[in-house]
């Protein structure tokens, strides 16, 4: 069998990376895509065995560089087996401050790469016969956040995509899910002050913020042989401040 091919994009840092590193430490050849992070994308590429990943620099908010991305990694890597749309920003204001030019942003960014990037990435993967979709939303997506109405939007829109598609698709052999971080100890939170991470932990039974690893290992199981049952479901991994 030849080796399955994996595509993660917002893969230079942060969850993305750790997703990348793990899908290519399980086999996968990656496909790390990147906007502006080149120094990053090339240090998941050359931490990962020669040849079996490749960096990929595209912006997705350009609604013609999905299929272009899609194409790229099909001749180069020879397939796509496992798309993980990773990549995203976040925007907060209050609603009465928010601009309709970062809710534009959050949708040219978050949301429509999701539906292009999956679009494409399906007519692969129904000529194959099998492929994973697999669509990072987020706790706020499902909770809601002050500040956050813009964001959470985008990411509870990403939740209702997966289970049409994965209802869509699953004739196909082709599982789509989505994993839902909680708070991640990312590039994202980093910046917050000491007051607010304690004000978040208050809400998170285990008493700590995540890891990218914590996300990228719920995301190699959806991609395994192992999730060959699960479709069209979301994976909370968030400490335990959300469950359903």
């Amino acid at each position: 069998m030849s080796q399955k091919v994996a595509l993660v994009t917002g893969g230079s840092r942060g969850i993305g990376a750790a997703c990348a590193l793990a899908l290519g430490r399980a086999g996968y050849k990656v496909a790390v895509h990147y906007r502006s992070g080149e120094e990053g994308a090339k240090a998941i590429v050359a931490e990962l065995p020669a040849g079996q990943a490749k960096a990929y620099r595209f912006d997705l908010s350009d609604p013609a560089a999905s299929q272009e991305l899609i194409k790229a990694v099909k001749e180069d890597l020879g397939s796509l087996d496992v798309l993980v749309n990773n990549a995203g920003v976040a925007i907060d204001q209050v609603l009465a401050f928010a601009k309709p030019e970062d809710f534009d942003t959050l949708i040219a960014t978050n949301l429509r790469p999701v539906f292009l990037l999956s679009k494409y990435a399906a007519k692969v993967m129904i000529r194959q016969r099998s492929g994973r979709i697999i669509n990072l939303s987020s706790v706020v997506g499902h909770t809601g956040n002050a500040g956050q109405s813009m964001y959470a939007a985008t990411k509870a829109a990403i939740t209702g995509f997966t289970q049409s598609i994965a209802q869509e698709l699953a004739a196909a052999g082709i599982l789509c899910n989505c994993v839902a971080p909680g708070f991640i100890a990312t590039d994202m939170t980093k910046d917050l002050k000491d007051e607010v991470k304690q004000a978040i932990l208050t809400k998170v039974p285990l008493k700590r913020l995540g890891t990218p690893e914590d996300i990228a290992h719920a995301v190699e199981f959806l991609a395994s042989d192992k999730a060959a049952y699960i479709t069209g479901t979301t994976l909370h991994v968030n400490g335990g401040m959300y469950t359903t």
